[in-house]
């Protein structure tokens, strides 16, 4: 196999990635603050297409899992992460150049840049060959850079560079300065009268004493007396800056292009790691989870939402974990209980692991096996436009019209809190209609819901409650468990614990 990309095995999807926005679901399970958090810090590689392009086959999400399990060999982190600081120092270098204005000056930076490059590769191919890598990514690049570094390109760029670097560090020249007048010559071994000063006046020293010496500014730029120096000099030693200026016009695409490319892909893998390292930390466990196209038999036994915990993580928050699981013909889980309990994380959590899952990353959870989807669909609660013609309900009815006219039977679909602007009795009536759509289609679905009914409509359905603590149904427990819906428990419940049950209102009455 001939090395292409660390992140796609077939050609065809590199192409026009950059192109990719950002995908519709994103917002509603606030994956597009996972994103924003992962890649914070790296927007010179512009990482967030990389993320916006879910594969459609097992075997790149696969190759991809693999590289991930290799970057979490610390040396190998570390490796490339030295390997991108590199090139990073070096695309400053190249960055200047354009803010320069002097030829010579000019010269001497890409000449670094180019230095720098050599450097990286040649440190990159040395690291790899040294480090036991199990990925078939890493293994077919370090074979591709292995390859390129005893190439006879990359041994002429480094040795014309280095012999160059040589060639300019032994230039030595000397300016003498009378009036107005600057005259820049070859050194020729003359006296250096500072040290000749410096030992003479060496005994009259004592202690620390000011220093009179005038240092030379440190700025990037050269003034234009530097410049017309610079240019002397370049006539004293016109041979070696003919050979700079060559140097320059023919190695202008001195990067190999797939080594580039590797440099900024390899930052997926990189910055996602990064990322969840600090949920590891407060010991929170991340898995590999297996990804099926037929099975649907899915679950994720201690997962969380990753945009809530890293908010709850940045409070020194408690982040509490779920567990999930379809069997056999279960299909949807119908979510109901108290509001603020975790309903729509739980929602959120669903979509947020099918999708990393499906990018190749691990996701949230000790154990996990997930559905590979062709689409997500989601259909959250938004404000009403003043602007259009219709209201809440008839929007509504459209989104899911939308929604199911596009879903097949690989889709995953997310619906949260639907149908709260009508009447009860039109909820269920348009519920159950929507049901019996989603289970014609045998989608997988999510469905946070007030209506009880739904939980028991089909052998496909699983009610899943939010649970309060039992001695104080105002607390929240955030835990999300396998049992019957209940909304009239949940407000006997209530009830009982502020004493207004029928018998405890009776009993007052009595009074």
């Amino acid at each position: 196999m001939a090395f292409q990309s660390i992140l796609f095995i077939n050609a065809e999807d590199i192409t026009n990635v950059d192109l990719l926005n950002e995908p519709v679901f994103f917002k509603d399970l606030n994956i597009d603050q996972i994103i924003d958090a992962i890649t914070f810090g790296r927007s010179e590689y512009n990482l967030k297409p990389f993320f916006y392009k879910s594969p459609v086959d097992k075997e790149t999400i696969k190759y991809r899992q693999h590289i991930m399990r290799d970057l979490e060999n610390n040396k190998l982190f570390e490796c490339i992460k030295s390997f991108s600081e590199k090139f990073q120092h070096m695309r400053e270098n190249l960055k200047q150049i354009d803010k320069l204005y002097y030829k010579y000056q000019k010269e001497r930076w890409f000449l670094d840049a180019v230095l720098m490059y050599c450097d990286a590769v040649a440190s990159l191919a040395n690291d790899l060959a040294q480090i036991d890598l199990k990925s078939t990514g890493f293994i077919v690049f370090r074979e591709y850079i292995l390859d390129y570094v005893k190439s006879d390109s990359f041994i002429s760029l480094n040795n014309a560079t280095k012999k160059l670097e040589e060639d300019l560090s032994s230039i030595k020249y000397s300016i003498l300065i009378k009036g107005n007048s600057i005259k820049v010559s070859k050194y020729d071994s003359e006296i250096n009268y500072s040290d000749i000063v410096e030992e003479t006046f060496k005994k009259f020293k004592e202690g620390e004493t000011k220093d009179y010496r005038k240092k030379f500014s440190e700025h990037v730029d050269m003034n234009h007396v530097e410049a017309r120096i610079l240019d002397l000099v370049a006539q004293l030693y016109k041979e070696i800056f003919e050979e700079l200026d060559d140097y320059c016009i023919k190695n202008i695409h001195y990067i190999d292009d797939k080594i580039s490319t590797f440099e900024r892909e390899v930052q997926f893998y990189m910055s996602y790691l990064e990322f969840i390292s600090k949920f590891k930390d407060v010991g929170l466990k991340f898995c590999y989870p297996q990804v099926d196209s037929e099975s649907k038999e899915v679950f994720d036994y201690g997962c969380f939402d990753l945009a809530l915990a890293n908010k709850l993580i940045s409070n020194k928050s408690t982040v509490v974990t779920n567990d999930f699981y379809l069997s056999g013909k279960e299909r949807i889980f119908v979510v109901s209980g108290p509001n603020q309990g975790g309903k729509t994380t739980f929602a959120r959590t669903f979509g947020q692991v099918h999708y990393l899952a499906s990018i190749g990353c691990p996701v949230p959870g000790y154990k996990a096996q997930l559905f590979l989807f062709d689409n997500i669909f989601t259909h959250f609660e938004r404000e009403e436009n003043v602007n259009e013609l219709h209201g809440n309900l008839e929007d509504e009815l459209i989104r899911i019209y939308d929604i199911l006219s596009k879903a097949t039977p690989y889709s995953v679909v997310i619906l949260n809190e639907i149908f709260t602007s009508t009447t009860l009795k039109d909820a269920i009536f348009l519920s159950k209609k929507i049901m019996d759509r989603i289970i014609e289609l045998d989608l997988l679905c999510v469905w946070v819901t007030f209506i009880d009914e739904l939980s028991t409509y089909s052998e496909k359905t699983v009610s899943v409650v939010s649970t309060v603590v039992p001695d104080n149904p105002s607390l929240r427990t955030y835990k999300v468990v396998r049992k019957p819906a209940d909304g009239l428990s949940y407000a006997i419940t209530i009830a009982e614990k502020y004493k207004l049950t029928y018998e405890h209102i009776k009993e007052r009455v009595k009074r």
